[in-house]
């Protein structure tokens, strides 16, 4: 079991490599050890979604193949067994001839759903499970939240100013600006770890945001979901936004989450007004708030308060002279968890 710890945490490492890229798959990271036991004579992970999956850039990475004959196989995640983008990586696994399987986590989603370690063992391969479980399913929180809940992961966002205000009535119109450069930057990142970013019509109206990731280099950029169930929003309002989703047709936001998750989005950042915000939090749909609070007092221009969440932060750091805090509805986010 030490061994089995040791090399799996190794997988682990790998595997959180490549956050931010993946999804809508996991971070999977793969460890194989040769005939001795101890020695590691390949390793993979899960670069990004549509490329090679961990146990295929672990089995390539081998310069003795016959090594494989006798070797186990450390993977923090069930091989897949099904043809997705790639073959099956249980198939491999068993045409590659490792009698010896370590997972970490089962995969919750049903396309696999345990049928990988059936598949390896109906092949005589010697499967152990559970090795590090919990470590791999918080490394994954947001891929199993949805699959297990069929729903996709909700992060709230938003920014304030010390007197609790997200806008204010500034003569010129503009919309109030909380975050400094730096924590721009590091939203833009956050959008790109996420499938899609959703707004109200009302934000959409208001502000015309981008809603893209530029200023986080090379990172995708969401999909925009508008939620319109007024339908006020006109064709050339969302022209300009590729692959823009309007949601109008849903009853409630337990709905509106089966909706998107059977578009196969997977995780959303909600960066919508305090309408929308506050609509998330009364749900309790919802597994991480990002809040940020500017050292700025607005006054008598506050125009809309920011969402009240009524939670403890489990995290609190500064950037600049602003403050970002953390808070959490999901068991699988702890003190270590990462944006």
């Amino acid at each position: 079991m030490e061994y089995n710890e040791k090399f799996m945490r190794r997988a682990l490492q790998l595997a959180a490599t490549a956050r931010g890229n993946t999804s809508p798959n996991p971070m999977v990271g793969a460890v194989i050890v040769g005939p001795d036991g101890h020695t590691i004579i390949g390793e993979g992970y899960h670069r990004r979604c549509g490329e090679g999956h961990a146990e295929v850039n672990a089995v390539a990475s081998v310069k003795d193949k016959a090594l494989l004959h006798d070797a186990t196989m450390y993977v923090t995640l069930e091989p897949c067994s099904h043809y997705g983008k790639t073959p099956p990586c249980a198939k491999l696994i068993i045409d590659s001839k490792i009698p010896r399987v370590v997972v970490g986590a089962d995969d919750p989603f049903k396309e696999v759903a345990g049928r990988g370690i059936a598949m390896l063992r109906a092949a005589g391969v010697e499967v152990v499970t559970g090795v590090l479980a919990e470590e791999s399913r918080r490394l994954n929180a947001r891929f199993m939240t949805a699959h297990e809940q069929g729903r996709p992961w909700i992060t709230l966002k938003w920014a304030r100013s010390a007197d609790g205000y997200i806008d204010t009535d500034r003569p010129d119109g503009q919309p109030a600006r909380f975050s400094g450069l730096t924590s721009s930057t590091l939203t833009h990142r956050l959008r790109g770890i996420h499938d899609a970013i959703l707004i109200g019509s009302q934000t959409m109206l208001a502000d015309r945001p981008s809603l893209d990731s530029r200023l986080w280099g090379p990172a995708r950029n969401p999909r925009p979901i508008v939620l319109d169930r007024s339908r006020r929003l006109s064709p050339s309002d969302i022209t300009t936004r590729e692959e823009c989703i309007v949601m109008s047709d849903y009853a409630d936001i337990p709905d509106l989450l089966r909706q998107l998750y059977s578009r196969g989005i997977t995780s959303v950042l909600v960066e919508g007004g305090s309408r929308v915000l506050q609509s998330f939090i009364d749900s309790g749909l919802w597994d991480l708030a990002r809040v940020e609070t500017a050292p700025i007092r607005v006054g008598h221009h506050g125009a809309v308060k920011a969402p009240e969440i009524g939670r403890i932060p489990f995290k609190h750091y500064d950037i600049g002279a602003n403050s970002i805090s953390l808070f959490s509805n999901n068991d699988l986010i702890t003190q270590d968890f990462s944006l």
